[in-house]
């Protein structure tokens, strides 16, 4: 038996609840970890067994025992009523587009979300006749006004990607929930840890494993976790689609699981500091990170949020492209790579407005977007120190 059964774990803190979610080891002959279930065909000792489908496990796209230990785990941390597994942040998100909206349904999608999310809303769900309409993300409660008779649901992403403003996801929840729609959120960013969705009025909140759950850039895994009205429909789509994860994957998420509240932290202490210096340097016009004061989004993270992520953003002041490659092409610490999560540091250059339409991005110079890693701070900021030496020359 469980030395400590779900229900007594809510007493525990964050980091304790961590390392014993989802795993009993006197269920696996007393191994700390659930071993790795890779398999298609289950066995059934009796007709009457098969006819009846008795059994938990009765086809590996259902579910093994490794599954259900991260899915068990992740519920459990979210606050949620069930969770899924699916193999990439992106096919999460997918998954829960389709569970909730049909044919002839409008859904809200703010202009700030993931840009991989929008071609899908254009094209896969336009195509199949839902209507997206792209929303300013720091409208608030004034969703309402932009809800039609047939406005099923609104996807929120807080931060923004890439551009990071701070939506008021409970006063949008308040405003979807009057007239019935469904609140969906993508948020990796923060993690459970950091935003507990379900608690903010969030109905499905999406993750990207890929990134803080797995801590070391070498998985690929999206979570799902759903609160008891609508986790009928995302069990079900799951079913129909039978988009799961695979084993070894979901192992090794479920032992990134076990060190991600200790990880988070060092990452959103390193991002902060780091967001702080940068603020300070002569060569950068502004900082987004709703962690700090100065962020026009600072009173809603201070409210809703428990602490910060390492991904950031900053505007340089105007230089020309030559002096950005020459800041970028020299950096040491910083690989160029399109995520995040992992222990080493990683900067990427961005332009959202060749796909922004509910509103105008107009940054006021060159934007780049770093992720803190674990490396030692003072090294990363001689890195870009000499970054800078050489934007100033190549400006010149």
């Amino acid at each position: 038996m469980s030395k400590s059964p779900p229900h007594d774990r809510a007493r525990f803190s964050p980091d304790t609840r961590l390392v014993l979610a989802g795993r009993d080891p006197f269920e696996q002959h007393g191994f700390v970890n659930t071993p790795i279930y890779r398999g298609s065909t289950v066995l059934y000792p009796t007709y009457d067994d098969i006819k009846h489908r008795r059994g938990r496990y009765n086809y590996g796209t259902s579910g093994t025992p490794t599954m259900d230990a991260l899915c068990e785990a992740w519920t459990e941390i979210a606050g949620a009523a069930g969770t899924v597994l699916t193999p990439s942040g992106l096919s999460a998100l997918t998954l829960t587009l389709m569970a909730c909206t049909s044919a002839g349904d409008h859904l809200l999608v703010t202009d700030s979300a993931y840009r991989p999310t929008r071609i899908f809303c254009d094209g896969v769900l336009a195509r199949y006749g839902v209507t997206v309409e792209y929303y300013d993300p720091l409208v608030g409660a004034d969703i309402a006004n932009l809800m039609r008779d047939n406005t099923k649901a609104v996807l929120v992403e807080a931060p923004g990607s890439q551009t990071f403003e701070m939506q008021d996801v409970p006063a949008i929840a308040e405003a979807m929930h009057a007239r019935g729609g469904t609140v969906v959120m993508d948020n990796t960013w923060a993690t459970p840890l950091l935003f507990p969705p379900h608690e903010r009025g969030v109905d499905i909140a999406v993750e990207a494993g890929t990134k803080y759950l797995s801590g070391a850039s070498d998985l690929l895994i999206g979570l799902v976790s759903a609160n008891a009205r609508h986790w009928p429909a995302v069990k079900r789509t799951y079913e129909h689609f039978a988009m799961c994860a695979g084993p070894e994957d979901i192992f090794l998420g479920l032992r990134g699981l076990r060190t991600m509240g200790l990880r988070l932290r060092e990452h959103g202490a390193r991002g902060l500091a780091m967001a702080e210096w940068l603020e300070s340097r002569p060569e950068v016009l502004k900082v987004l990170h709703p962690g700090l004061p100065s962020d026009p989004g600072h009173a809603l993270f201070k409210r809703d949020f428990l602490g910060a992520s390492g991904l950031f953003s900053i505007v340089l002041k105007p230089v020309p492209e030559q002096a950005v490659a020459a800041f970028l092409d020299g950096l040491e610490l910083f690989g160029m790579g399109f995520s995040w999560g992992g222990f080493e540091s990683l900067v990427i250059p961005f332009d959202p407005t060749v796909y922004r339409t509910a509103t105008r991005w107009e940054p006021g110079g060159p934007t780049l977007r770093f992720h803190i890693g674990l490396e030692d701070p003072e090294d990363l900021k001689a890195d870009l120190e000499a970054g800078f030496d050489r934007l100033r020359a190549a400006s010149a």
